[in-house]
């Protein structure tokens, strides 16, 4: 009984990008990479199908991070006025 290989994700992505580009067909490709052909055509697939999130997200990264970038300086602002508040009644302005 074989094991099942595992493939990492950076050679799953080195070998769709050389599917994606065109250079080469599927059976150069399985047999540059030694991998079957069918495994090939999944990982294209996959590809395709998650480069618009891969897009997507760095939008959406920077719109959270500036979300809470927004939060955390309304929180800041809130301790300053009460840091603010305090003192100015302790001093007696």
């Amino acid at each position: 009984m074989t094991k099942r290989r595992r493939f990492s994700a950076e050679f799953k992505a080195r070998v769709a990008l050389d599917a994606l580009s065109g250079g080469y067909t599927l059976a150069e490709l399985a047999a540059k990479y030694n991998v079957h052909p069918n495994m090939i055509t999944q990982w294209k697939k996959r590809a395709k199908e998650h480069l618009p999130e891969l897009f997507a997200k760095d939008t959406d990264r920077s719109d959270a991070a500036r979300e809470a970038e927004v939060r955390e300086l309304h929180a800041k602002i809130g301790r300053l006025v009460v840091e603010n508040d305090f003192l100015s009644k302790a001093f007696g302005r």
